[in-house]
């Protein structure tokens, strides 16, 4: 699956939002790229809806095609077609493993998991983009344990805090998925309602 692999700091920029998390190169300058970066911009509500879907497929690296099947498959479900796309966003396996702390970012998630390092329910899973369903227990492969990657995420589990729908063990780094996430318990700065109006002018 092709994925963005360009700098994620001129996105966070061009958005005016941090994508990363913790991107000291966006904190020094929080405005647009370019030349003209901190010129003022007209922002009709055309250019507001494109930002907030803009601002929730990079956030979660995905391309524009993929984005869009979420938002047919949100659509179809019933409920609020903004919180069932963040809730779809928030089951990939690629995020599932950032929220509980085993990754710095969700691209190294996707990483993580693209080289096959878990096992949902006992089976290997190397898709980023599975959905995660209640009651599921994601496990590090045992031989996968003492690499790198697994030792770091053990010594600073606790700098980020893991959402109530999930619960991390690190000491024998497994996720415990509770339940399916509801927007109050999905931290990402958009508005999903604007989301909805650019794709229903299409």
């Amino acid at each position: 699956m092709a994925r963005y692999t360009g700098p994620m700091t001129k996105k966070s920029r061009r958005l005016g939002v941090d994508l990363v998390g913790g991107d000291a190169a966006f904190e020094r300058r929080p405005y647009a790229p370019g030349q003209h970066g901190r010129g003022r911009i007209k922002e009709s509500e055309y250019l507001l809806q494109l930002r907030e879907k803009q601002k929730a497929r990079i956030s979660y690296g995905i391309l524009e095609r993929q984005f869009f099947n979420y938002y047919a498959e949100a659509s179809r479900r019933t409920g609020k077609t903004g919180d069932n796309l963040l809730q779809l966003l928030e089951c990939r396996l690629d995020n599932v493993v950032y929220r509980a702390g085993f990754a710095r970012t969700r691209r190294h998630a996707r990483q993580l998991v693209n080289h096959g390092h878990f096992l949902v329910n006992g089976k290997k899973v190397n898709i980023p983009s599975y959905q995660v369903s209640q009651y599921d227990i994601i496990d590090v492969k045992q031989k996968s344990l003492e690499t790198t990657p697994f030792i770091v995420a053990r010594e600073t589990h606790g700098e980020r805090v893991v959402p109530a729908w999930l619960q991390a063990l690190p000491d024998r780094m497994r996720i415990l998925v509770h339940q399916l996430p509801v927007r109050a318990q999905i931290d990402v700065p958009v508005q999903e309602q604007l989301i909805v109006e650019f794709y229903s002018k299409k």
